[in-house]
Order: structure tokens, then sequence, then C-alpha cells
């Protein structure tokens, strides 16, 4: 179902293997097996650690395609239904490394996100590398405070969250902010077996308002974070029904509560050039409880929306070739109307006399169903009953009303 076909385009492998074969899972794994699978086949061929080893690019690129298939349900869903052949290629999209990238190549990047294009970027291998390896420099954040700093483009700030059991009851929210507008991810670590931190979860920033912001909610309920991408894609492809995608993009968080302890947080510098100004800030919503069912609350409402857009869509469109139906006949209707309109005024022209006279042969002047006068004969002479005169007398002997002679007028004249 899925060896040796080929794929055209820059988001794909060459060739495509079964997404299960390649990341070594099967096909029962669950969404935490998968993604764990990814990264260390992610870590192993990024191209950071193998740069004189052009195969390990592709395979790079081959995990992170397998992975953009099983980590979305629904194309993971298309996929054990019916094969590559189910899945839209041209909406794959890439994760793109810009620690790997040229400077032109990065400067088209940035351009595009300044356009506001979604451009996805990978966690630079050497950031990961040392977290695993558990070198990294780990700073405290209390719950209730913020701590605010500039991190270089590619690189980290890490820091340590630590809550006891009764604030891990009550739920914990850890979020960043940058009123510079900065590109950052929101990266958690999970403590690893051999004592490093392996990557668990991450959140892009996002533009809110007039500042970037990016969030983690472990509120012991499911929450949703919106992948941005996924709504621009859409609307590439369709502006017109891209609204009804716009929902799509909710993906729910792998984490929904953290246990008592130490857990640790990191700010990732994202920008394309520049160093990333931020505030990061951890707090327990035992004083948010009202905020944290609005919260539920809101995200129930969203998600029975995006059920009622899907159902909606499916009305919209066919109320729209309805639409489109009734509008072209009615331009049709509008063109046969006004063609049959001026099919009559012709023929109502062609009853003109104008028209005999200028069509007949020798100049006879006879015309159709017409008085006919003698040629030569002045046609303006006045007839013998005309001006309601049966004799025939000359009337121009009477006078005028601008023939008459006022009184005093000649006198006032000479």
């Amino acid at each position: 179902m899925g060896t040796g076909s080929k794929l055209e385009g820059t988001s794909a492998p060459a060739t495509r293997r079964d997404p299960y074969e390649v990341l070594c899972v099967s096909r029962d794994s669950n969404d935490q097996e998968i993604k764990t699978a990814y990264r260390k086949l992610a870590l192993k061929y990024h191209p950071d650690k193998n740069a004189s080893n052009p195969e390990a690019s592709e395979h790079f690129k081959e995990v992170a395609f397998s992975y953009s298939i099983l980590s979305d349900p629904e194309k993971r869903r298309q996929y054990d239904n019916a094969g590559f052949e189910a899945i839209d290629a041209d909406a794959m999209d890439m994760e793109i490394d810009l620690s790997n990238l040229g400077t032109v190549n990065t400067m088209f990047a940035a351009l595009f996100s300044k356009l506001g294009v979604p451009i996805k970027t990978t966690i630079s291998a050497n950031v990961l590398e040392e977290a695993l390896s558990g070198t990294v420099t780990v700073r405290p954040l209390p719950i209730g405070t913020s701590v605010s700093g500039k991190v270089e483009k590619q690189c980290a700030h890490f820091f340590g969250v630590t809550i006891n059991e009764q604030q891990a009851e009550s739920g914990i929210v850890v979020r960043v902010t940058s009123t510079a507008q900065s590109k950052f991810k929101l990266l958690y670590f999970e403590q690893d077996a051999n004592g490093g931190y392996g990557l668990a979860l991450q959140e892009d920033s996002e533009k809110t308002g007039k500042a970037t912001s990016a969030g983690m909610y472990f509120l012991h309920f499911q929450v949703y974070r919106m992948d941005s991408t996924l709504n621009a894609l859409a609307m590439a492809k369709d502006p017109e029904a891209a609204f009804f995608k716009r929902l799509e993009g909710l993906q729910p968080c792998e984490v929904s509560e953290l246990k008592a302890g130490t857990h640790i947080f990191a700010v990732y510098g994202d920008n394309f050039f520049k160093t990333a100004t931020y505030t990061i800030e951890a707090l327990c919503v035992k004083s948010y409880e009202d905020t944290t069912q609005k919260l539920k609350e809101i995200e129930g409402q969203i998600l029975r929306k995006r059920n009622e857009l899907r159902q909606f869509e499916t009305e919209y469109r066919k109320a729209l070739a309805r639409f489109q139906e009734v509008t072209n006949r009615y331009t049709q209707e509008k063109l046969s109307v006004d063609e049959l309109l001026k099919q009559r005024d012709s023929i109502h022209s062609s009853f003109t006399i104008t028209k005999t006279i200028n069509n007949s042969v020798g100049g006879s002047g006879v015309s159709n169903g017409s008085s006919s006068k003698n040629p030569g004969e002045d046609s303006n002479a006045e007839s013998p009953g005309e001006d309601g005169g049966s004799d025939g007398k000359d009337k121009s002997g009477k006078k005028k009303w601008f023939n008459l002679n006022l009184k005093g007028s000649d006198k006032k004249l000479g």
C-alpha cells in the first residue's frame, strides 16, 4: 500500500514508503509512540549532524513526510483506508530548518513570513541534542512569577517550573508573550531515562493583537491548539470556502495535566535574523476558576461549531451550485428576452412608407394603401375641401391676427 510510488513536489521524498515502516511503528501505535519515534529518527538524520551525508538529508525528508501523515488524524485515516492516493500531496507542508538554509533562502522565507504566509520551522538539532544529554542550563521559574529575556535565533532558554500536589491538582498554565512581536516556540520537555530531556510538546507563537504569544494549559481537560498553516493552505486552494476550514486547524494537545515535581520548559528563538524578545510566566489556575470554566465551555462550543460547519459546508455547496445554475439561467433568459424584443422592434419598423418609396423601382411614386398624386403635382397644394370649406373659396383674404391694425398703432409709429 505505498512502496515505490513516485511523488512530485519538494515537500516529499522522491519515493514513498509506508509511513509506519519509515517510523518503525505498528499500525495500532498511539500518538505519543509515533511522536517519540519521529523525534528519535529526526534527530538521527538531522542535516545539522549529517552535513557531509546527502543520504541522511533524504532520510530526514522521508521521516518528516511520514510523520506529517501519521500525526494528523484525518490524513492517517485516509492513508489507512486508501493509501497515498487518498492524500492530497499538494497540501503536505514541510518544516524547514533555518540553520540549514543559506542567506538568500532565509531572506525569502523571512519575506514570505512578513507577508503573512505561515512557515513551519524545525528546532535546531543542537538544541535537542543538548537537551537529551542534560547539558543545558535550567533557570528556576517559580509559580506566580515571570521572567523576561532575549534569546538568539535557533537557541533556547530553559526554565524549571516546580509544582506541588495541590497546584498540580488545580492546574498549571505557562505562557510566553512578546510585545516586540518576535517569533518563538514554547517547548515542554519530559525527563528522559538517561537523565536528559526529550521534547514532548511544542507551541509556535501566534500574533494576537499587537503582540505574539504561545501558551500551554494543563487543566485536566482536553485543550486544543490552532495550526494556522492548515487554514492558509485551504485559503490558497479555495479562498471562497476557506472559512469552512478555519477550525480544521484545531489539534488536541497531547498532555492535559502535570504531576507534582519539576517540569522543564524552554523558549526557542524562531526569528529569521534577530534575537527574540520574550516574557515567560507560570501560574496556578486555582485563583482563575471562573476563567478555567469559561475556557472549558468555549472549547466545547468551538468543537461543536466545527462539526456544524462540516455539515453546513455540504448545504452551502449545494445552494451555491443551485445559485450558479439560476444565475446562469437568468443571464440566458435576459439575452433571450432582449433578442425577442429586438426582433419585434425590427418587424414594427418594417411598416413604413419611407422604406417602400426608397425601395421603389422607376420612380413611379405609387405606394401601397396610400393616396396617389400625379407626377409634377404640388404636394403642398390644398384640396378643395380642406379647412372645413367645401366651396373651394380662397380664404387668403381673411385677416389673420398678425395682419390686424391695432388702434392707434400707426399714429405711434408716425
